[in-house]
């Protein structure tokens, strides 16, 4: 009786043995590192970098739990299988906002080359209303090959917005702006000080 009782009480304990190792969590950590590489075809790791490394250390992190679980006697990946279901979340929301900055940068640039557009056009026009004279030839020489450079310029970015390098092509965008808006600054000088001369 002793002996059965005994018999019985140890298939007990190997029951609660086997129903504490549990299985690996192979869904789960397929699910994170599929969300995290969805997010790096989103271009996160370009957009919101900090997001996708931070959202990427998260992952190695919990994978680096999952396979410390796995190595010991009794495996319990509750834990575990929390942070990854976490992951896999954070990384849908980085993949989202990812593809929300591009579209905000995308919307900068094109209204950054509208601006740019209007300043070539106000540039040229008063360039041309601009004194030829001995002194200023060379200046104005050098603004109208700069005009021409930035038109040049302005096709290389539609050229980079159009093959999807939405970052270069803002970046250049606003380099264009500023050295317009610089011309423009310089025009309006010479312009105003050949009003004054007439007064």
């Amino acid at each position: 009786m002793k002996i059965k009782l005994l018999s019985g009480i140890a298939i007990v304990g190997l029951a609660l043995v086997f129903a504490s190792c549990q299985k690996y969590p192979q869904a789960e950590v397929d699910a994170a590192n599929a969300a995290v590489e969805a997010a790096k075809a989103a271009q996160a790791n370009l957009y919101v970098a900090s997001e996708f490394n931070a959202l990427q250390d998260s992952l190695n992190t919990v994978l680096a739990a999952v396979e410390k679980a796995k190595s010991k006697l009794f495996k319990n990946y509750k834990n575990e299988v929390v942070k990854l279901n976490a992951t896999t979340e954070t990384a849908k929301t980085v993949a989202a906002n990812a593809v929300a900055k591009k579209e905000q940068m995308k919307a900068e640039c094109t209204a950054t080359l509208a601006e740019v557009a209007t300043l070539l056009t106000t540039n040229k026009e008063m360039l041309a209303k601009a004194p030829k004279g001995k002194e200023g030839k060379a200046a104005m020489e050098a603004i109208s090959a700069d005009l021409t450079s930035i038109e040049t310029q302005v096709a290389e970015v539609n050229n980079k917005f159009a093959s999807d390098d939405i970052i270069n092509a803002l970046n250049q965008a606003k380099a264009l702006k500023e050295k317009a808006t610089s011309i423009n600054t310089e025009l309006t000088d010479v312009m105003s000080k050949v009003k004054g001369k007439k007064k």
